[in-house]
């Protein structure tokens, strides 16, 4: 998971797999709450697993300015990089 492609690869398949959200809806453009039907519970579950395949601390504040997919990207991103 070296680069952005990855890690947008990666949240398609925990969105797919986790919420049953299709993968082909997953673009970095995609709003979270919007057009994807996330919740608060959803972004939690989430933060959890981006944990677990990372093996880096996530913190929830460090996402809870992200809106779309992309900014989850990138949040990844700047966390694996450190």
């Amino acid at each position: 998971m070296n680069d952005r492609d990855d890690i947008l690869q990666m949240i398609r398949e925990i969105m797919q797999e986790m919420f049953e959200i299709d993968a082909d809806d997953v673009t970095p453009e995609a709003r979270l709450y919007e057009d994807l039907d996330f919740d608060s519970i959803d972004a939690v579950d989430m933060i959890v697993k981006l944990k677990e395949l990372t093996g880096k601390a996530v913190k929830p504040e460090d996402f809870k300015n992200a809106r779309t997919v992309g900014d989850v990207v990138e949040a990844v991103d700047k966390l694996i990089h450190i």
